[in-house]
């Protein structure tokens, strides 16, 4: 059995999840630029799952600072799995400014 160190063992994915997540690993602001265009008001919820586990993934700074971009900047959908984003990593400051600006609803605000 092959012992898994660092991250997801992508070998096991495939079509858009695996691309999602090899954007999100690679993590550099078009990596996450491409996963947000996938948040637009008619995506299907399939692509809603794949965009949250991908966004998951993320740790490069760069990315990091352009999730940040996406919860100040973004539509509503894409403020969304920002806030999410940064509520998991527990990074609240960052998401009651997005609320006290009026970005995000209270409950996207404090969901987890």
């Amino acid at each position: 059995m092959k012992q898994i160190l660092f991250g997801p063992d992508l070998d096991r994915f495939t079509g858009k999840l695996k691309e999602l997540m090899e954007h999100a690993l690679k993590g550099k602001r078009d990596n996450i630029d491409h996963i947000f265009s996938y948040l637009h008001p008619d995506v299907c919820f399939e692509d809603t799952r794949y965009v949250d586990y991908a966004l998951s993934l993320v740790e490069d700074p760069e990315g990091i600072v352009r999730i940040e971009h996406y919860l100040f900047n973004g539509i509503l959908i894409q403020r969304n799995y920002a806030s999410l984003y940064f509520n998991r990593r527990g990074d609240m400051d960052i998401v009651r400014k997005a609320y006290h600006k009026g970005l995000i609803d209270e409950l996207q605000a404090f969901a987890r």
